[in-house]
């Protein structure tokens, strides 16, 4: 990590960013008192498509898309059984 102020930031900006493109970071300070960082460039992980980018595109929801889920929920539901450990799944 180099720190440089800022008049030795502006006069040798080419010079910081071949230093970040090696992978150093570079501290720009005034006064002496640390102010930013210039780091490398990383491209967000993941692109979010904008609104709006499906259409005109042939997709179709299924039949059955908002079919009751009652089903999924049955394992959920309390059962009288006494033969069950006690506090068992609580």
């Amino acid at each position: 990590m180099q720190i440089v102020n800022i008049h030795e930031a502006k006069t040798h900006l080419s010079r910081l960013l071949e230093m970040i493109e090696r992978g150093e970071e570079v501290v720009i300070a005034r006064a002496g008192q640390p102010v930013a960082t210039l780091t490398a460039y990383r491209p967000p992980a993941r692109r979010i498509a904008p609104p709006g980018s499906l259409q005109g595109r042939d997709w179709q929801l299924e039949e059955d898309f908002d079919a009751p889920v009652d089903a999924l929920f049955s394992c959920l539901q309390e059962t009288d059984d006494t033969s069950a450990s006690p506090g068992a799944g609580r």
